[in-house]
């Protein structure tokens, strides 16, 4: 598809002026975004809902998704409203979040979608009027997912407050990340094998329980968070060492022979997971500051590997296009100084654009991810992902 191995290191500038595309895409995922935040009346904070229905607009059928606001995904708003220069949208959004890591003893990886009442937000449910009580998700979505700590979640969010703080200064944003870090090095620091943070909290039907297999893509984004921490000399933590602790297990997994990344480990914290091939994990690694040149092989790798038709599929299994790992290429290639590479992608990307204003998560009708199926419905992530990579904006370093 592309050969990359020859790029230069870093950021080289982007072209004059990107693609009639590109800026397609910006504008109608800017303006969904911000429409969706203006909804909801006033100026207080709120969290968006992560999915629309598979029509394309409203919410959808199924309950534990009908309101659901992921953390991952809310984050990734706030900085990429932050990239849209809509400040106020990001705000509002990133205000939830920070009222989430300030209470309670921990983040959790999806709340009710919403303006936040009460001082901090609600657990993802609904109401059971035959039953007459609450009935929260965890306790009916499938593997438990939203009543867990994930710390890549946990390092989203935390990236989202600093780049809140970067923009406006103010340090309710910056304690807020730094919370949150705390809590993933009290909680997720592991000692076994190559060290690193473990996947941090599982929670199977609103029983927490250690995630004990570590994740490289996790362990990407604190690398990026701890970074960011010690580059703005953050109290509360020597984030130069933790920043460290995370990029020796990201090296750690990354296998020269072939020149791709493993995923992480099993459960045992040693083991190494060698299938599938993941696309996140081989182009997040290329967005850290002072990557080393030789993970750049990393991007042959999925170009060989999980290469679709007019993007790339989660995995090899390249079962389909991955709007938001497409998007996540098409990044990669502009902050390399390669922006006529991803050209073509932002073509594919316009065109999963849904009535509802989202891109649609898969261009297929389903695709195979790590552990579950992204499916062709119109997703708050992949909208995110897709202005982020038509602004040309790295969501690990922040704008200034």
């Amino acid at each position: 598809m592309f050969a990359f191995v020859m790029l230069p290191a870093g950021r080289v500038g982007a072209e004059a002026q990107s693609p009639a595309s590109a800026r397609h895409v910006a504008s109608l995922g800017c303006t969904a975004m911000a429409t969706r935040v203006d909804a909801t009346a006033g100026s207080g904070p709120l969290l968006l809902r992560s999915y629309d229905a598979p029509a394309g607009r409203g919410a959808p059928v199924t309950r534990p998704l009908h309101a659901a606001a992921f953390t991952y995904d809310n984050a990734l708003a706030v900085i990429a409203l932050l990239a849209c220069d809509k400040p106020l949208q990001a705000a509002r959004i990133g205000e939830a979040l920070r009222l989430a890591a300030m209470h309670g003893t921990r983040l959790h990886d999806a709340y009710l979608a919403g303006a936040v009442r009460g001082g901090q937000p609600m657990p993802n449910g609904w109401w059971d009027a035959g039953r007459g009580h609450w009935v929260e998700a965890a306790k009916q979505y499938p593997g438990a997912y939203q009543d867990g700590t994930s710390c890549g979640n946990v390092a989203w969010t935390a990236l989202a407050l600093l780049a809140l703080y970067d923009a406006r200064g103010e340090v309710r944003w910056r304690d807020a990340a730094v919370r949150l870090a705390q809590w993933v090095v009290a909680h997720a620091s592991d000692q076994r094998g190559a060290g690193g943070f473990n996947g941090g909290i599982e929670s199977y039907l609103l029983h927490p329980r250690p995630a004990l297999w570590k994740s490289t893509e996790h362990n990407i984004d604190l690398a990026a968070l701890f970074d960011w921490l010690a580059r703005i000399d953050a109290p509360g933590g020597d984030w130069r060492a933790q920043a460290a602790r995370a990029r020796h297990f990201v090296t750690a997994q990354w296998d020269a022979a072939s020149g791709h990344f493993w995923m992480g480990t099993t459960a045992d914290g040693v083991t190494a997971l060698r299938t599938p091939s993941a696309l996140d994990v081989q182009l997040w690694a290329q967005l850290l500051p002072h990557a080393p040149s030789s993970w750049r092989r990393a991007v042959h790798w999925v170009e060989q590997a999980n290469a679709v038709r007019g993007g790339f599929a989660f995995t090899d299994a390249r079962d389909g296009m991955w709007t938001e790992g497409t998007a996540q290429a098409a990044l990669v290639y502009r902050q390399a100084g390669a922006a006529t590479r991803a050209d073509p992608l932002f073509g594919t990307i316009a065109r999963q654009v849904s009535p509802g204003g989202f891109l649609y998560a898969s261009r297929e009708p389903r695709i195979r991810a790590v552990y579950s199926w992204y499916r062709h419905q119109p997703c708050l992530a992949a909208t995110a992902w897709a202005v982020l990579a038509a602004l040309d904006r790295n969501p690990y370093v922040g704008a200034s």
